[in-house]
């Protein structure tokens, strides 16, 4: 069984323990290294905040985690596993992403809702028969019964009037319906974890507020634990209990959400949270950036990965050793700064 550490013991049990997670996309022009050993805890009823720049692996880790990943990608190496230390323990990176059992898993024990709902749905069905479709996937039950439970997921996702927006397509609804009814998709199996892959991107303010409060109340009355994706601090602070930081598909930084802003360890996460704006800043200050970009996965630079971009290297041992991954389970930053005085 797997071995799952806990600086604090009275933190819930592990529904999902990832471990050295690899993923590449190998082509002609060379072979694509997405993730390189990404290990994380997402605890049972909490949330879990997934956090850092475009191309950073986070939805690769999503899409991974359901066994989605588009060809030519492929899982090299890790695991990823259900209820660890259990007798239910079920590592998906040793099954068959077509097989009976990853299928009952995808939907049934873990939901997604995808980035972008316009594109997650279909033009072509209406919401109800896409609902439908859904339950009666993770549910033996009949059409009308189907139908039934997929209204009361609309209705508990805050859509209003179910009764006749079941029958609506997409393109008839809303970009924050479209994204209710995306969640009420990730709910048809009644799974018990659910990823939100940048939920709330689309969506204007006022919307985004909803979604999130939305998501809070599901995951309260449902005892869901929620793997939250998203490159938004803002709403790390307002919606995570722990935070994975990571930087092109690796973990830099895993902290209590708390002592992440009260005390960043890793340049990384620091340079992200003076990035965020302050209603504190004068007037036409202008905003703190993160100086370059984050290099394309198949160019890494030697050593540390965030060094070409790191106001606070520690010399020439960033640029030519990497540092010590966190231990999983545990809090920490992958850094040299945190191991040599300043």
């Amino acid at each position: 069984m797997l071995q799952t550490p806990m600086a604090d013991h009275a933190a819930p049990a592990v529904a999902l323990a990832v471990r050295d997670l690899a993923v590449q996309f190998r082509s002609e022009q060379g072979v694509v290294r997405a993730l390189d050993g990404v290990s994380f805890d997402l605890h049972a009823g909490r949330t879990l905040g997934i956090v850092g720049e475009s191309g950073c692996g986070k939805s690769v880790t999503a899409r991974s985690i359901l066994r989605l990943i588009d060809h030519p990608g492929i899982i090299t190496g890790g695991r990823m596993v259900l209820d660890p230390s259990t007798p239910r323990e079920i590592d998906l990176a040793s099954l068959d992403p077509e097989s009976r059992q990853m299928r009952e898993v995808r939907g049934g024990r873990i939901g997604l809702i995808f980035q972008e709902p316009m594109t997650a749905l279909s033009v072509h069905y209406t919401v109800g028969n896409q609902l439908i479709e859904a339950v009666r996937q993770h549910h033996s039950v009949s059409v009308a019964e189907a139908r039934n439970r997929a209204t009361e997921l609309l209705r508990d996702v805050g859509i209003p009037r179910p009764e006749t927006r079941i029958d609506a397509y997409p393109f008839e609804l809303s970009g924050g319906l479209r994204q209710r009814v995306g969640i009420a998709m990730a709910l048809a199996g009644d799974p018990d974890i659910v990823i939100a892959d940048e939920p709330t991107t689309a969506l204007d303010v006022t919307t985004q507020a909803q979604i999130l409060s939305l998501l809070r109340g599901l995951q309260e009355a449902k005892n869901i634990s929620l793997m939250l994706i998203t490159h938004d601090m803002g709403v790390i602070a307002e919606m995570a209990d722990e935070v994975t930081v990571m930087y092109l598909g690796r973990v830099v930084e895993v902290a209590p959400v708390r002592q992440l802003f009260a005390a960043p360890r890793h340049p990384y996460t620091r340079a992200l949270l003076h990035a965020v704006p302050s209603i504190l800043a004068r007037p036409r200050q202008r905003l703190s950036t993160i100086g370059g970009a984050v290099p394309h996965p198949g160019s890494r630079p030697f050593g540390c990965s965030f060094h070409p971009r790191c106001a606070e290297r520690v010399g020439a041992v960033c640029m030519e050793r990497i540092p010590d991954p966190v231990p999983p389970g545990q809090a920490g930053a992958s850094c040299f700064r945190t191991e040599v005085p300043a």
